[in-house]
């Protein structure tokens, strides 16, 4: 669980961050997990990240593609956040305070 690194789980009343935030940021850094890891390693149960997959795939924040028999899926960093009070925030620049690095940048042939 993501949580292990500090040795204790924190109340579960709160979070400052979200269900879908841990799920995008996870699958920021892990393009071609399942959804079962990404439960097991999250603390939700697989139904739960199934549907906030869902929702990301639905408002377009994330784009799935097949590979193989596994999914591998890209995040969209320029779209907004969705509440209203930051929507002049992009999701790279929530993802980027969560420990993305971005993407990988090509280097430009001349």
């Amino acid at each position: 669980m993501v949580f292990r690194r500090w040795g204790r789980k924190p109340s579960s009343r709160w979070a400052f961050v979200t269900n879908h935030a841990l799920v995008l940021a996870y699958i920021a850094r892990h393009k071609r997990t399942t959804a079962l890891e990404l439960a097991n390693e999250i603390g939700i149960t697989e139904r739960a990240t199934r549907k906030i997959i869902a929702d990301l795939l639905e408002e377009g924040y994330i784009i799935k593609e097949r590979e193989g028999r596994r999914n591998r899926y890209d995040i969209v960093p320029d779209l907004p956040l969705r509440n209203p009070l930051h929507e002049e925030a992009e999701i790279g620049t929530l993802l980027r305070v969560l420990g993305w690095r971005g993407r990988k940048r090509r280097e430009a042939r001349g």
